[in-house]
Order: structure tokens, then C-alpha cells, then sequence
């Protein structure tokens, strides 16, 4: 074949079904078994079978997903212009196509029908998509025309900015009761964790907006079970000597003085504080009386043969005295729980208030923003049909993908999206209308930003039920045309990625945890490598047990200016490092090669570039090992990038005289300043 042309493979059954242009389907593939590849494959099957470019749009969850869905379409389809004929036969029927000459002659026209058509193919987030379509009707959602898109560096320092801004109004107006909500938010959450907390509350304002600020403490106290009033002194009353057995106690204590050792006397002595103080001093002291009577784990202490010769039923007894102070215990947890999560949310609800007028004063609009406009543009009565309608004339076909990271609100605009899909009458209209959603249950990452996979499995159903019923009431009509399109509900558990024994290792921790779990809606299929010569072997390290630190000196090693790592990812680097060392110098033999592993055979991926990869650097080097550092990629760094940058901005915004003058002055014009000056 020319060039030495490499053919994609067959399609397997599961994958030609996904891939069909004429059915809808819902796929849970597992990493590694070819989703972009299903994903790709049914646009060019969309395309072959005569969809227009421009009706087809396909949804992802990351910017990088679009990209590389996009590259891999342009560039097969770019391909297939100058593919001979043999090479796009095969390729074609490699698609589960006929492959004939005419269906060859339409593939090579492709390429150029996506360039031409309106907007080509559409892949892009669901955020990028909110985007356009609110800046197409900012009327009918009810938003300022014009509005900007606020992410990564800037978002962050406008909500620094709103932050500082509103903790300052609450000092200079005398709200205290804010200040100390934020401060006790901090002060469990740290500073870090706080402004994150903070910025989630941000973009779950509509919620936030549904509660009270001045009530919120008493429901949540109410839905903890704790009882109106002060806390202080239902908990006094419980410890003071009606609502604990004192006369009791004083016989356990005696029983410990009486058995004789220190232990005894130390237990008797606690006791005995106890019943000395005031309620309040009771009610400090109930954890310390509890230790008494139970182990850390919860469980009675049990008695020793000594302490049961002076009192038979000791463990009895402890029972109902730690069942009482348990009670105690707990009720104060839970107020105190409760105080938590109500200045947590007075302050989120504030915050989210500010971050929202901060937004609007100056133009901008957030992720969250651009999800609840869309939501609620499709949803409004009337004006949703006509914006519905309008969309209709150019969306045949959606494709969504990584669909276990579509909340709940992301669903919402998919559903407004695809409801005539479904409702008989795009058939009617002889239109073929179509959609694919895939994802992986057991690859849900965003749960932090209100993702739930259980969406995914809500939404396969629900699309499911109702293709299956439109089915239905074509059969009960008695028609004999079926205009219908099936549903195909499909997994896929063949990795073309990793080897076997990785695989065994993932179907044994899903075995361990249990399958319902782990989120997964039923239990899945073992997974199988689709190259079974491939070796592949996961090693599970034990724990480290790490005790308290020992002072400098006595720990036998001296951590130097090494304090300020963790003392775990200390560990895990000097293990790391001798494990590798191991496997160099005792010859292990790489796989079938024949030969011994060198230091580049060996990769290290660590989650981010912090402290961590620094340390295991350095802990490398310090044993000898040949190591190539921290591989940082930083794209925008090297000058012909800028340089390249600088056109690319000039092309989109010629009339802006910033980016004219920095074309000018780059080595892709050649000015000088002094030129550019005059």
C-alpha cells in the first residue's frame, strides 16, 4: 500500500455497533479499549453516509479531548485525498463500509466538504458550546451581550479580589458575625482549603440562595437531632447529677482504688475529678472520663481478673456509664458539627453573592455561569422551543464523551438538545437523527466539581426508555415503515493498552471493594488484553509505618534542609530509588529483549511536579542511578513559539494595533523598533 499507509483495525462487534450511523447508542468502555477511536469512526460513518459536516457536534469534558478528537478526524480525512485505492478500500472497510469505487470517490471529497461547510465539524467542551449559543440569543437567556470568559489565573485573582473586598466591607460595617464564620472556615480548613471551599460555593450559588442565612444553624441542628436552646447547658444537665449515675460511679472508682495498682489508682483518680467539678467542668472532662471506660476503637475496656474480684459485674456497669457519656459526647459533636457547616455556609452564601455582582461589574461569566444560562435558556418555556428550534436546523448528530464527568446541569442541556431526537418527529421529517454518548464509570474525576457517574447511568436509561417506546408506538400504530432508530446499549472491556497482568490487578481491586461500591452500576466484565504476549506486572508495596519523629541525631540520619518535605514522601523516595538501583545492578533481564534494564528503560510518573519529584531526582542521583531530571514541557517558552503566537493573534484580531506591532517587530517580518516607531 502506498506510503506504507497504516490501516486502522477491524471494528469488533461491539465497536461497529457504536460506530453505527443508524442507531443510537450508549457505551461504557473501560480506558485503553479505543472510545476516541468509536468516537472518530462514527463521524466518518455519519459522513460517508451522507451527514452534512456542519450537523454533526461532539461534546467533551476537556479542551484536550476536543483537540485531539478534531486532529484525529482532519487527519484522516486529509489521508484519504491521496490514499490509493487498495489502502482507502481497506480502510473503508475496515469502518464496517462497502468500500466500493463510488463510496472511495466520496471519501476523498470529504476532506474538502468539512472545510467548506459552516463551521465544519463541531467538536468542542460543553462549556465552549454554552458559549456560543448564549452569545447567539443573549436576549432570549436574559445576559449582557458581550460578556467574556473568566478561567485559570484571572478567575483566581478575581476571587482573591472578592474575598479581600468583602471581609473588608464586614470590618469597616461591623458584620462580626461574617468574620467569624470565615475565620472558623479557615481555621478548619486552612487558608488554602478554605478559598477553595469558598470558590465552590461560588458556582453553587442558585443553591446556596435557597436557604436562610439567619435559620440555616437551627435546621441543621434539628436535622442532627440536637434540641433547641443553649447547647451548654443541655450538656451540663446530662453530666451534672441527674443525668448520670453518680452514686454509680463512685462505686467504679472504689473498685479501681480497692484492686490496688497504678493503673487502678489512676483510673479511680479520673473518676473522682470528675465527680468533683461543676457541670461545666463535667461536661470537659466527659472524654477523659470515657477513655476510662473504653478503648480508642470504641470497644468496653475489658476488666482484669484483679479489678472483678472487687467488682463482679465491673464491665456491665462500665457499659451503661460509657453508653451514658457517649450520649453526651455525641450530642456535642454534633452541635459543634452543626455550628461548622452553618458558618461554612453563611459564608459561602456570601461569598457566592459577592463573586457574583464582582462578575457582573465587570462583564465576565465563569464556567458555572456559562452551564446554569444554557440550562436555563433551554428550559424556559416558549422562548426554550424557539431557541430548540433554531439549533434543530443544524444538529442532526451529537456525540458526548467522557459522559462520567457530565453533572447534572450538563445533562440538562444535552436533554434539551436531543428531546425532538426522540419524539418522532425528525423521522416524520425524514431526517435522520442521531446520538452516542461514552464513558468509564471507573474513571470519575471531577466528583469536586459536583460530577456524579450515576448521571451517566440516569441518562443511558432514560434515552434508552425512550427510543425503546418510540420503537413501540410505531409497532402498535401498525406501520410498516420503521422509521425508529434502535438503541444499542454497549460495553467494551478489551484494552488495546495495558497488559493482562495490570488488568487482573484492576479486576481484583473491584472484586475487593465491591463493584456497587466503587459507583459501578452492575458488576462489570473482566478485562482482557487485546495483545496477549504483552508482559505486564503491578507490584503492591506495603504501607509505611511512620512514627513520631525523632529528634535530629537519634533518628540515625540528618534531614538537613529536607524538613519541609513529608516525611512519607521521604520515605516512599528512598525506597523508590534503592528498588530501581536493585533492578540495575542484579541484571533483571528486560522483558524478551535479552539484555539487562538500563537506567532509560525506566520511567517514573509521579501525579504532579511538587517536592516529590524533586526528592526522588535527587535520591536517584545519590544512589548512583543515571536520571535525565524532571521533565517539564513548557510550550509557550521557546521564542519562535512567541513569535508564531504573535501572527496567529494578528490573524484573529487584525484592527488591534498591540498585535500588528508585535508581527512587525518579530523575525517573521523582520522590523526594527526604530522602524516601527517612525
Amino acid at each position: 500500500m502506498a506510503g506504507g499507509t497504516k490501516i486502522p483495525p477491524t471494528l469488533d462487534p461491539d465497536q461497529a455497533l457504536a460506530t453505527d450511523p443508524r442507531a443510537h447508542a450508549a457505551l461504557s468502555a473501560s480506558a485503553g479499549t479505543g472510545k476516541t477511536h468509536v468516537l472518530t469512526s462514527r463521524v466518518f460513518r455519519l459522513l460517508l453516509g451522507g451527514a452534512a459536516p456542519e450537523t454533526i457536534l461532539g461534546l467533551t469534558f476537556t479542551k484536550a479531548a476536543a483537540a485531539n478528537m478534531a486532529e484525529r478526524i482532519g487527519t484522516r480525512l486529509a489521508s484519504w485525498v491521496r490514499m490509493d485505492r487498495y489502502a482507502l478500500a481497506a480502510e473503508l472497510q475496515a469502518l464496517g463500509e462497502r468500500g466500493d469505487e463510488e463510496q472511495r470517490a466520496f471519501a476523498r471529497t470529504l476532506f474538502a466538504r468539512v472545510l467548506d461547510a459552516p463551521g465544519g465539524i463541531r467538536v468542542m467542551t460543553i462549556h465552549a458550546f454554552a458559549q456560543s449559543l448564549l452569545a447567539a440569543f443573549p436576549a432570549e437567556a436574559g445576559i449582557m451581550p458581550g460578556f467574556q470568559q473568566i478561567e485559570g489565573r484571572a478567575q483566581q485573582e478575581l476571587q482573591h479580589h472578592t474575598l479581600a473586598d468583602l471581609l473588608v466591607e464586614a470590618e469597616r460595617s461591623g458584620n462580626r458575625e461574617l468574620i467569624d464564620d470565615v475565620e472558623r472556615l479557615s481555621q478548619r480548613l486552612g487558608e488554602t482549603g478554605a478559598v477553595k471551599y469558598l470558590a465552590a460555593c461560588a458556582a453553587r450559588a442558585d443553591r446556596l440562595e435557597r436557604f436562610n442565612p439567619a435559620t440555616i444553624e437551627a435546621v441543621l441542628r434539628c436535622f442532627l437531632g440536637v434540641p433547641e436552646g443553649a447547647i451548654e447547658a443541655v450538656l451540663a444537665q446530662r453530666c451534672g447529677d441527674e443525668g448520670i449515675d453518680c452514686e454509680l460511679l463512685r462505686e467504679l472508682a472504689g473498685a479501681n482504688r480497692d484492686w490496688g495498682t497504678a493503673s487502678g489508682t489512676k483510673q479511680a483518680d479520673v473518676i473522682e475529678q470528675f465527680l468533683a467539678a461543676d457541670d461545666d467542668g463535667r461536661v470537659g472532662m466527659a472524654g477523659t472520663l470515657m477513655a476510662v471506660f473504653r478503648t480508642e476503637k470504641g470497644t468496653v475496656r475489658k476488666a482484669s481478673t484483679g479489678l472483678l474480684a472487687h467488682r463482679a459485674d465491673y464491665e456491665d456497669a462500665a457499659e451503661r456509664l460509657a453508653d451514658a457519656l457517649g450520649e453526651v459526647l455525641d450530642l456535642r459533636r454534633s452541635a459543634a458539627a452543626a455550628a461548622d457547616m452553618a458558618s461554612g455556609l453563611r459564608a459561602g452564601r456570601a461569598y457566592a453573592v459577592a463573586y457574583n455582582r464582582a462578575k457582573r461589574a465587570q462583564g465576565v461569566a465563569d464556567f458555572s455561569d456559562l452551564i446554569a444560562w444554557t440550562r436555563d435558556l433551554l428550559a424556559q418555556d416558549g422562548i426554550g422551543a424557539w431557541v430548540r428550534f433554531k439549533l434543530d436546523r443544524r444538529i442532526d448528530h451529537i456525540l458526548v464523551d467522557e459522559a462520567q464527568d457530565t453533572n447534572a446541569d450538563q445533562w440538562a442541556i444535552v436533554d434539551g438538545l436531543v428531546d425532538d431526537f426522540f419524539s418522532g418527529a425528525p423521522e416524520a421529517e425524514e431526517r435522520q437523527r442521531t446520538l452516542l454518548i461514552v464513558g468509564d464509570f471507573k474513571q470519575a474525576i471531577f466528583r469536586f466539581q459536583g460530577t456524579d457517574p450515576r448521571e451517566f447511568e440516569q441518562a443511558r436509561l432514560r434515552y434508552r426508555g425512550r427510543a425503546e417506546a418510540l420503537i413501540q408506538a410505531e409497532i402498535d400504530s401498525g406501520t410498516m415503515e420503521r422509521r425508529a432508530l434502535p438503541f444499542h446499549d454497549l460495553g467494551m472491556n478489551r484494552s488495546f493498552r495495558s497488559a493482562q497482568g495490570v488488568l487482573d490487578v484492576v479486576d481484583g481491586t473491584i472484586a475487593a471493594h465491591g463493584w456497587d461500591l466503587m459507583g459501578l452500576p452492575s458488576e462489570p466484565l473482566p478485562h482482557v488484553a487485546a495483545k496477549r504476549d504483552l508482559a505486564g506486572l503491578v507490584e503492591l508495596w506495603s504501607p509505611f509505618e511512620l512514627v513520631e519523629r525523632e529528634s535530629e541525631g537519634e533518628s540515625g540520619t540528618n534531614d538537613g534542609e529536607e524538613t519541609w518535605v513529608d516525611l512519607r514522601e521521604r520515605k516512599y523516595a528512598d525506597a523508590l530509588a534503592l528498588e530501581i538501583k536493585r533492578l540495575i545492578d542484579s541484571g533483571t533481564v528486560l522483558g524478551s529483549t535479552g539484555r539487562p534494564v538500563s537506567p532509560g528503560d525506566i520511567l517514573v510518573l509521579v501525579r504532579s511536579r511538587r517536592s516529590l519529584s524533586a526528592l526522588i531526582v535527587a535520591r536517584l542521583f545519590e544512589a548512583g542511578v543515571r536520571v535525565g531530571g524532571v521533565d517539564r514541557l513548557q510550550l509557550h517558552a521557546p521564542l519562535a513559539v512567541q513569535d508564531l503566537l504573535a501572527a496567529m493573534r494578528f490573524a484573529v484580531q487584525p484592527l488591534d494595533d498591540l498585535n500588528l506591532a508585535c508581527l512587525l517587530v518579530s523575525p517573521l517580518i523582520g522590523w526594527s523598533q526604530e522602524r516601527l516607531m517612525d
